[in-house]
């Protein structure tokens, strides 16, 4: 491995460790110039580069970090400075060392630099240009994906009601902005109501609208979210938490197409799409009185279904090269490639918080990354193992008695998932991938509701 080097008159510690010092060869230049000189002249592990110098201003940094034969870059600097810090993480520089240093430091950097195999390069992969503003985007090579997109083909450009079912974090959203995206309705707004996120007795204000003084408080007029979608589409999230009296007026509103506002004398007409979406399976909760089967019905014109990540792996990795380089847009972060051990990590996984679990993974892999290239070790998973097969997992045992009911066995992972989080509303909310408001729901209820 070897090593081009600009270091000042007492970078080096003589009295540091330099017992790793046999793994790396150090050519030195005595001039910036002969640096840059050199640099060229071979593909470089690293290039070492002391920032204490009035010639190795930003721009030659920038300069040497794009240069070909750099390999990696290593800045040195002779104290803590937030402007270094700050031109080692825009260069992407592998690491920024404080002067003086011992060679067993530079080689325990180099660590980093092990042979991962082969990289995927992200140009190629985030499927928007470099000047394409960050969008969230639906891609998949798997048969369940090429299926969805069928569906989405065939509906899009109806002004049929639809229902989208699937886990937390597997793109619902996603999916009602493409359906309103290829429709005639494109022109319009597309307005998202999270019915889990806004208190019962602000979401009937919220979706129809009110007139001044409906209601201690009501100080104004206000328009619902039904007649701000006008001309375009209403996406209705997590609809299974809505309560059976707004379920009502929901029914009422799709069927006549008006809305009443509170505190109105007469209704409204609106001219709206509405798409609803839900992780909850409605079909028990119809059996058990929570929701309306004549409300289903009517949302449930079009039923698309979102299958977990783990049941399509071969999705994992055109994600994963998708949002790294949105987030490397995003972020300004020089990443350019993954590599494949990475990207074999991340298929092992299970995702139990699917796609939005894959995009905050490469959103902090991005962020904490050092170098141009994503490896292992920027990962942070979770402890959970990888993705096991159902006979293992069975062997495994299930952590919960099969006489269990499905209510149950969500109150009895609801008080798991809080006791690893020392009790963090927030965090726990995170990990199941619900809203914190419908987690403090659950457990006031002492479990689902």
């Amino acid at each position: 491995m070897r090593l081009l080097t600009l270091l000042s008159d007492g970078a080096l510690d003589p009295e540091a460790p330099n017992g790793k010092a046999a793994a790396f060869e150090m050519v030195r230049a005595a001039t910036l110039s002969e640096l840059l000189q050199k640099l060229p002249s071979e593909e470089w592990a690293a290039v070492i580069l002391s920032l204490d110098s009035e010639l190795v201003s930003e721009v030659i940094v920038e300069r040497i970090a794009r240069a070909p034969g750099c390999g990696a870059l290593i800045l040195t600097a002779p104290g803590a400075e937030l402007g270094a810090a700050l031109l080692s993480q825009r260069v992407g520089a592998l690491a920024l060392i404080q002067e003086p240093f011992g060679l067993d430091e530079i080689a325990r950097r180099l660590e980093l630099l092990g042979d991962e195999g082969p990289v995927a390069h992200l140009s190629d992969q985030s499927g928007q240009g470099a000047d394409a503003p960050p969008s969230p985007r639906l891609l998949g090579e798997s048969q369940a994906m090429a299926a969805l997109f069928e569906s989405i083909a065939r509906v899009a450009a109806s002004d049929a009601t639809v229902l989208i079912t699937g886990e937390s974090g597997t793109g619902k959203e996603v999916v009602a902005q493409t359906l309103h995206e290829h429709s005639a309705r494109v022109s319009g707004p597309f307005v998202a109501v999270n019915c889990a996120a806004i208190p019962e007795q602000l979401l009937e204000s919220e979706l129809f609208g009110q007139e001044k003084g409906a209601f201690t408080g009501a100080s104004a007029a206000r328009i619902g979210r039904f007649e701000r979608a006008s001309g375009g589409t209403l996406f209705l999230d997590e609809i299974g938490d809505m309560s059976m009296v707004l379920q009502a007026k929901l029914l009422r509103a799709l069927e006549s197409r008006q809305v009443e506002p509170l505190g109105a004398i007469q209704s409204r007409p609106i001219d709206v799409r509405v798409i609803a979406a839900t992780n909850q399976d409605l079909s028990s909760a119809m059996s058990e009185g929570g929701f309306r089967e004549d409300l289903y019905f009517r949302l449930a014109v079009v039923e698309l279904s979102l299958p977990p990540l783990r049941e399509r792996p071969e999705d994992i990795r055109p994600l994963a090269l998708h949002f790294a380089a949105l987030q490397a847009r995003r972020y300004g972060r020089p990443i350019e490639a993954i590599t494949e051990a990475a990207l074999q990590r991340l298929a092992a996984y299970d995702w139990p918080g699917n796609v939005r679990e894959l995009r905050n993974v490469l959103d902090r892999a991005v962020l904490l990354a050092v170098g141009s290239t994503l490896r292992v070790g920027h990962l942070r998973l979770d402890s959970a193992s990888p993705r096991a097969s159902p006979r293992s997992a069975r062997e495994q045992g299930m952590g919960y008695p099969t006489s269990f009911s499905l209510a149950q066995v969500e109150a009895d992972h609801i008080s798991r998932v809080m006791d690893s989080v020392d009790g963090q509303l927030g965090l726990a909310a995170e990990v199941l991938g619900i809203h914190r408001n419908t987690l403090s729901r659950k457990l006031r209820a002492g479990g689902p509701e």
